[in-house]
């Protein structure tokens, strides 16, 4: 399960949530990944810049997986229902599954940890401290998730990572082809954004440039899901090209293209013109760094 799994996948269309709905979806689906994020740091062996912990998106599934555990189980998550499941064997021959529905985060730690002991694995790494913090919310406090009241919301949570997984998939294999070393498209559980990092060498041989393209649920910059294409080292914004209509150069706290939910969910073509703005900004932003 190490990368993105995009069986008969096809772009499912935006159809547009309240976005007080999609926020909450969201918010809940981020404290529910987080139980992939613990095990992912407890079980599974440690890789550079914690790509241990990244993600894996399953369009089959629905949802996010977990690279293979020490002894080669996998924990996924259901975005539609927030259902946890760990899977044994290549094929899920033997799958045990928990829905958070009306549960709290105490709950679901009980379940997979008796899974996990059960394995033979110390249930007590689960319990390391997050490195990081995520945006607050009453399921920290011990609240139940509410699946079941964000149905909708929830599927159209899922269309957006699925479609962004599509599309961004195709980013990293027109990178491939024009000899650039992009990443996998993964899920990070910290942002919950899912995304592929371009590696450029630049004109000083001492220079390393990256791009990244990925999608964002919603964070403290946009309340509702966009695509972006960021470049690193920040260059100046002036100096970045004109994007399509659908997209514009977000500059207060980072420089990158930016395409919200409210353009993409309006356009005629949703797919191809979110693909073209980002073939026109990962375009751009190659050729400021260069």
């Amino acid at each position: 399960m190490s990368g993105t799994i995009m069986r008969g996948s096809d772009w499912v269309p935006l159809r547009g949530i309240d976005r007080r709905r999609l926020s909450e979806a969201r918010l809940q689906a981020h404290y529910a990944v987080q139980w992939l994020a613990r095990a992912a740091r407890a079980y599974v062996p440690p890789q550079p810049d914690d790509e241990h912990t990244n993600l894996g998106w399953d369009s089959a599934l629905g949802g996010f997986t977990t690279h293979p555990l020490k002894d080669g189980a996998w924990l996924s998550l259901k975005i539609t229902d927030l259902t946890l499941a760990l899977h044994v064997g290549e094929k899920s021959t033997h799958v045990q599954s928990f829905s958070l529905d009306g549960r709290p985060d105490a709950q679901a730690g009980q379940w997979l940890s008796g899974q996990l002991r059960a394995r033979g694995l110390d249930a007590r790494a689960l319990n390391a401290p997050s490195p990081y913090e995520i945006p607050a919310h009453p399921i920290s406090q011990d609240a139940a998730y509410g699946p079941a009241s964000l149905t909708d919301a929830l599927a159209e949570l899922a269309a957006w990572f699925g479609n962004a997984a599509l599309s961004l998939g195709s980013i990293q294999r027109q990178m491939f082809e024009r000899k650039f070393a992009a990443s996998p498209v993964r899920c990070w559980p910290h942002h919950f954004d899912i995304a592929t990092l371009t590696t450029l060498a630049g004109r000083n041989t001492d220079a390393t440039g990256y791009v990244g393209a990925g999608l964002s649920p919603g964070d403290e910059y946009y309340d509702e899901p966009y695509f972006y294409v960021s470049v690193y080292p920040e260059p100046n914004p002036a100096a970045m090209p004109n994007l399509p209509m659908l997209g514009h150069w977000h500059v207060r706290d980072f420089v990158g293209a930016v395409a919200t939910a409210d353009k993409i969910v309006a356009a005629k073509n949703q797919q191809g013109e979110t693909d073209d703005f980002l073939r026109a900004a990962v375009d751009g932003a190659i050729k400021v760094f260069n």
